[in-house]
């Protein structure tokens, strides 16, 4: 069944659009309470998470409103990181988690994601039955049926712990400076206490959100604002987080920037070195083919999956390993948690430091990036981005730059599952060639939405 509202990661949108209207989550959070209730036995309890956007108050009150039409208590957490809330719907045996986030985007943009009683994203059918419950008429159950809603009072504390504990106990990180970007978002009140617990000294930056400042010029999307503040307190390692906190972008002492890929590589190469089964790791089709080659001589087996941790987290299952994830920063390590959390991928990342006694820049050290650039052409909303990548125009570019490349490259060019937007990824080992490459496919794109938009 094609899902209507729900894409690669929940239901995302501007606020005050449709999906992201107080009527439509009121109408979400009725259906959701529905259908989830009808997976257990009981009347089921349903927590609910935010990051810090101004508009979190309004849309939590309207799913507040229509789980409770539905039956279904409530248990509010307040700011929270998106990972914090699947671990807090796994260990309270709730019947699932929503987070209310648009992670990466600007605050005028909202959205609404699922967890399972499990701590896992939902299922594609459970997705496709709340939105056929959607389209029914809202009947609210009796007065004495009614769901109750109530605070989850210690639920920082009891993610801070759970955070600690996937560091080795036997380690510790005194003496190391980091500094941690929060990004005006959900982990400001969680990760500047993990580090810091941990033994490291903290430098908190972008952690006073305002409702409005989530993401703007800070956070893992904004790296420059990370780099500038690791040179100028001479720390250790920057630690930058997006919005919801599911993210993470490295920064070592000299100011150099470790993406996802080579986080990915960081973690596996170390527990290799340690004797820790590395099964596989699972990429996408964005991953830098640095990744893919530092990781073949390490004997490590490797494989793409589409964009979005959601496919990520399938390959995985599919495979049986553990570690995955994208440049972005998304990084899911199952052993350790059960959905990608930048924290924890952070705190792996640190283990391997300490018990190498390696700087993070050598450890990155053994992975060689190829050129690549992503251009991320905005389209105007209401426009279908895969009908843009489909345009004749678009389609013909594309075959020219394939040719181009041959076996020296790699292009991928694919609307976003988040955005209106179509991103342009160019790879090769020339910087000049990824350059003209990238602006010629990237223009086609531009010209081919400008004619759609006119038509």
């Amino acid at each position: 069944m094609k899902r209507q509202y729900f894409g690669t990661d929940g239901i995302r949108g501007r606020v005050g659009e449709d999906p992201i209207t107080p009527e439509r989550v009121l109408k979400l959070g009725w259906a959701a309470g529905r259908v989830l209730l009808g997976q257990g036995d009981d009347r089921g309890c349903v927590l609910i998470g935010k990051d810090t956007r101004v508009s979190g108050y309004l849309l939590e009150s309207a799913l507040e409103a229509g789980l409770s039409a539905a039956g279904a208590d409530i248990r509010l957490i307040g700011p929270m990181p998106t990972p914090g809330v699947a671990y807090l719907t796994r260990t309270s045996r709730a019947q699932a988690g929503i987070v209310i986030s648009a992670s990466h985007n600007p605050y005028e943009d909202n959205g609404i994601k699922f967890f399972s009683s499990q701590g896992t994203k939902l299922a594609d059918e459970i997705e496709c039955a709340i939105e056929a419950m959607m389209r029914k008429p809202m009947r609210t159950v009796t007065s004495a049926e009614l769901g109750k809603a109530r605070r989850f009072a210690d639920a920082p504390g009891r993610y801070i712990e759970f955070c600690k504990s996937a560091f080795p106990y036997r380690l510790d990180l005194e003496g190391l400076k980091i500094v941690v970007d929060c990004a005006h978002g959900a982990a400001y009140q969680i990760a500047p206490h993990v580090f810091g617990e941990l033994g490291a000294e903290v430098v908190a930056i972008a952690n006073a959100p305002d409702g409005f400042n989530i993401n703007r010029e800070c956070g893992s999307t904004y790296p420059q604002t990370l780099r500038q503040a690791v040179l100028a307190h001479q720390a250790d390692i920057g630690i930058a987080l997006d919005g919801d906190g599911d993210r993470v972008i490295l920064v070592d002492h000299r100011g150099e920037l470790i993406d996802g890929d080579r986080i990915l590589y960081i973690i596996a190469s170390h527990r290799q070195r340690s004797a820790i089964p590395v099964a596989g790791v699972v990429g996408t089709l964005m991953s830098n083919v640095g990744l893919e080659q530092a990781l073949k001589r390490a004997e490590i087996p490797f494989q793409r999956a589409a964009v979005g941790d959601r496919y990520v987290m399938a390959m995985l299952a599919q495979a049986g390993w553990d570690l995955g994830g994208e440049a972005s920063g998304h990084v899911i390590c199952l052993d350790k948690s059960t959905t990608g959390d930048g924290i924890i991928a952070a705190l792996q990342v640190l283990a391997a430091v300490r018990e190498s006694g390696r700087t993070l820049a050598e450890l990155a050290s053994g992975m060689q990036i190829f050129p690549q650039t992503i251009v991320n052409v905005t389209l105007a909303r209401g426009l279908s981005a895969l009908d843009v990548v489909k345009a004749p125009q678009v389609v013909s570019v594309l075959r020219d730059v394939e040719r181009e490349l041959g076996d020296g490259g790699r292009v991928v060019l694919r609307p976003s599952g988040t955005e209106p937007v179509v991103r342009v990824m160019v790879e090769a080992a020339d910087v000049g060639t990824v350059a003209r490459l990238s602006e010629y496919l990237a223009a086609a794109v531009t010209e081919a939405a400008a004619g759609a938009a006119v038509a």
